[in-house]
């Protein structure tokens, strides 16, 4: 049984945020960003539109991309580190936008990971029978716990959404197999003070501001990335050479760049949107599939990694043939 990929939406906020705007708030400016990072704009959630909202639209959009019944959902699995209340869960506001008051819905939080270990999730659930039908998204609102005064993690992030529809659908089981293949997740809590935010209910019973030691994450990243992207690989008997698409957490365009050329793919075969929305965190894949799928990049029967890195530290990799 293979968790096979049927429908993709995005969703971006109307405001665009540009280096020269934030050059005006910080002393940085466009030569700065676009060289150390490669982020040219990002997308800012209007007053009064929360990280449900952006989720709801981007599953609206993956539903009509899929062409199905939104009631033929039985799970949904939403990851999001900026979820519009404590509880209830994101994942259930989106539910009930939906109409759908069946099965189950629930948040991932895995930071910049959050996308994969929520793939993750739903695939074991559709692969296990049960459910049959999974909706998976990645929504954002990172605006809202940036410092606008620090100019080191400020110019990195954005809003946005990104979703898929998942359904369940026997296959030979071989990596010709279309859906995904293998899955692997990672964790370390050792990282934590590298990438956090400084406040929550329980500690400061505020929400705080995210905190960043930029050169430590770098150091980590390239290694994490590569790390798990072998081990898928080797759980499937592929090679480099067999992938049609990297469809990286757009994080940072040096760190894709140096991941790519470690494991010797090729940079025409790496999707990058990092430049146009910033990092958006647990959106950021599925806002980047949306994009190369919906140009006609992405074709039926590509072989897609995907792969990503957050706080905790958490990194992770999914391989799958669209």
């Amino acid at each position: 049984m293979r968790s096979v990929v049927i429908g993709y939406g995005a969703y971006l906020p109307e405001r665009v945020m540009t280096n020269a705007e934030l050059a005006g708030m910080v002393d940085t400016s466009d030569e700065w960003i676009v060289q150390r990072t490669g982020i040219r704009q990002r997308h800012i959630a209007a007053e009064g539109e929360f990280t449900s909202h952006l989720g709801l639209k981007a599953a609206q959009a993956a539903i009509a991309n899929a062409k199905i019944d939104a009631q033929s959902i039985d799970l949904i699995v939403l990851a999001t580190s900026t979820p519009d209340h404590t509880f209830p869960a994101t994942a259930v506001q989106v539910q009930n936008g939906l109409g759908i008051h069946h099965g189950a819905a629930f948040d991932i939080q895995a930071v910049c990971s959050g996308f994969i270990f929520a793939l993750a999730a739903a695939d074991n659930f559709l692969k296990s029978g049960a459910y049959k039908r999974a909706l998976v998204i990645g929504a954002e609102t990172f605006s809202r716990i940036l410092d606008w005064t620090d100019r080191g993690t400020c110019v990195l992030f954005g809003d946005g959404a990104g979703a898929v529809v998942l359904e369940a659908q026997q296959q030979p089981g071989t990596s010709a197999d279309r859906g995904i293949l293998t899955t692997h997740l990672r964790s370390d809590g050792r990282h934590k003070d590298k990438l956090y935010v400084d406040g929550g209910p329980s500690t400061t019973q505020t929400v705080g501001h995210l905190r960043m030691e930029g050169r430590e994450v770098f150091k980590h990243a390239v290694g994490m990335i590569t790390d798990v992207i072998v081990d898928a690989f080797a759980a499937t008997g592929t090679t480099a050479q067999d992938i049609d698409w990297l469809v990286p957490h757009q994080a940072n365009k040096r760190i894709i760049d140096a991941s790519a050329r470690k494991l010797d793919i090729a940079p025409e075969k790496v999707v990058l949107t990092v430049d146009q929305h910033g990092n958006t965190s647990a959106a950021s894949i599925p806002l980047a599939l949306a994009t190369a799928a919906g140009d006609g990049r992405i074709k039926k029967n590509d072989l897609v990694m995907l792969e990503a890195m957050g706080g905790g530290f958490t990194w992770g990799s999914a391989l799958l043939r669209w």
